[in-house]
């Protein structure tokens, strides 16, 4: 027993040397393994992380290039149009912040001009509008599309496309205008439309220099010195020209103190501008409220298209005249006013692109609209001597020049010319009333316009 015991004892100790040997081998072979493991996922690691190292590298670069490429420096150097205007737009800029030529308006166009302008920007996309205007394309009268992809100045310009902006500043006009000189002496209302031969004569000569009848009708409006409508029929006949004509129209009005002088003075003598007008008579108040009822109602029905431009006019000047909406009149006529020319002169100016503004179309443009800007206070000027010859009461002529709705620097330089040969004489209340049916005269002139060619 003592031997079997013996026996057994000796195997399992051979057993446990064995099995103690076999581990140590295995976990040995376990560590080298393992040692290989660590070098092999080390030597890994650094090769991803130099590749990894290498592509930030590359991608930074890129990034730098692509920074470069994208500068406005860099892209205007694609189309020299571009910078002459940006200079187009500083020279603007110091016509209505130095000369002080409607800054109110002249600023905020030009500053337009200039977004539209700057490389990059992408504020106003011109091909955008011009999908919009094409029957053939998806995008054919879609505000959709435009608010989707369009800039800042593409959302605001839609109050231009839409004709809601002229007619919220002829809101604000209305309230800002006194009827009373034109209720007074209803002659000088014929004073206000003779003015007015400007934009239809202009008209006819556009059209035979080859313009289509939409754009020749839009040139000549500018006859009549009234920005917010030459917008507004603008944009309904030829919305390709807006940016050269809203220049045009408005640029013209702030230089009426220049263009008027000499024309008044060729066309009449010096005792003609020397005559001096009776005082106008009071206007009661009910006749200052009747008014722009009967003007609404009268034209409307006889010119729908010309209810936007003359309802929004008479709807401000009603509430001024009435007397019990002084809130909404005060509104109508600084808060509303302000913040509608802000948007109207930004997007106008958005639409003067390098395209479409540097051409010999441009400059035919302004060239034509001044003769119908002279043209127009010629008429004035002229009909005021012929009413002269029929009537008792001498007009004088230099009234006729304020019939061009350039509300009331018109009226003031008939004044000031009048006191040179007269310094007692006082124009600015007579030439008031030829001014203001300027205004009306010029709206229905864009009603009749926009019914024979819209």
């Amino acid at each position: 027993m003592k031997t079997i015991r013996y026996v057994f004892t000796t195997l399992a100790l051979l057993l446990g040397i064995a099995f103690t040997g076999f581990a140590q081998e295995t976990a040995e072979q376990d560590s080298v393994v393992a040692a290989c493991t660590a070098v092999a996922q080390e030597t890994s690691c650094e090769a991803q992380q130099t590749a990894q190292t290498a592509v930030t590298e590359v991608s930074v670069w890129d990034d730098i290039i692509t920074f470069f490429t994208k500068m406005g420096f860099v892209r205007i150097a694609d189309d020299w149009k571009v910078i002459i205007m940006l200079f187009v737009s500083f020279f603007l800029l110091y016509l209505a912040i130095k000369k002080k030529y409607e800054p109110l308006l002249l600023l905020p166009i030009a500053f337009g001009m200039l977004l539209t302008n700057l490389p990059g920007a992408e504020m106003f996309h011109s091909e955008l509008w011009s999908a919009f205007l094409d029957e053939t394309s998806p995008a054919y009268h879609s505000y959709g599309t435009i608010l989707k992809n369009g800039g800042l100045l593409d959302v605001l310009y839609i109050g231009v496309k839409a004709g809601v902006y002229p007619c919220l500043i002829f809101i604000g006009v209305g309230a800002m205008t006194d009827f009373g000189p034109l209720i007074a002496n209803p002659k000088s209302l014929l004073l206000g439309a003779a003015a007015q031969i400007g934009i239809f004569f202009t008209f006819l000569c556009a059209n035979l220099m080859g313009f289509t009848e939409a754009q020749a009708g839009s040139i000549g409006i500018i006859g009549g010195a009234d920005g917010p409508t030459s917008i507004f029929l603008t944009s309904r006949l030829a919305p390709e020209l807006l940016g050269p004509i809203a220049i045009a129209a408005y640029s013209y009005m702030a230089l009426v103190p220049v263009i008027q002088p000499p024309i008044m003075r060729a066309l009449t003598t010096k005792k003609e501008r020397a005559i001096k007008m009776k005082q106008l008579r009071s206007v009661s108040k009910t006749e200052k409220i009747v008014f722009p009822i009967m003007v609404t109602t009268i034209v409307a029905l006889i010119l729908p298209d010309a209810a936007p431009l003359i309802g929004c006019l008479m709807l401000g000047n009603l509430m001024k005249e009435c007397g019990v909406v002084d809130r909404l009149s005060k509104t109508a006529q600084n808060e509303l006013m302000n913040i509608v020319v802000i948007f109207l002169g930004l997007s106008v100016g958005a639409t003067a692109t390098a395209g479409s503004f540097l051409n010999w179309q441009t400059i035919m443009i302004l060239a034509i609209g001044i003769v119908a800007f002279g043209l127009g206070s010629a008429g004035g000027v002229l009909l005021a001597k012929l009413m002269n010859v029929f009537s008792k009461e001498k007009i004088n002529p230099l009234i006729g020049s304020a019939g061009v709705s350039a509300v009331p620097m018109a009226a003031r330089v008939s004044q000031t010319v009048g006191q040179e040969e007269n310094p007692s004489n006082f124009l600015l209340m007579h030439a008031m009333g030829p001014n203001v049916a300027g205004v009306i005269g010029s709206a229905v002139a864009a009603g009749i316009l926009l019914t024979m060619l819209g």
